[in-house]
């Protein structure tokens, strides 16, 4: 009886690590996305609280942050028209 029950736990133990060698091995390491350059379409967090804005400049995976606890709004506003001194 308590051969079988070695058996089986030498069993239980060969088949979780077995399961856990190839959990793994399937891992991949995970893209880093370059940053890119967005100061020209004039993005801004906004916080719905307190009205902290944040002007994004350079964006890579897009993480929206948070202030006063809450996730903010992202804002994509019109740039003011320029105009030339004659």
């Amino acid at each position: 009886m308590r051969v079988a029950i070695a058996v089986l736990a030498g069993l239980l133990i060969l088949w979780i690590g077995a399961a856990v060698v190839r959990s793994i091995a399937r891992m991949r390491p995970r893209e880093e996305a370059e940053p890119e350059d967005v100061q020209d379409l004039d993005v801004f967090f906004v916080c719905g609280d307190c009205g902290t804005e944040f002007r994004v400049e350079r964006i890579g995976e897009l993480q929206i942050p948070r202030h006063c606890g809450e996730p903010m709004r992202v804002e994509r506003r019109p740039r003011p028209p320029v105009t030339t001194q004659n």
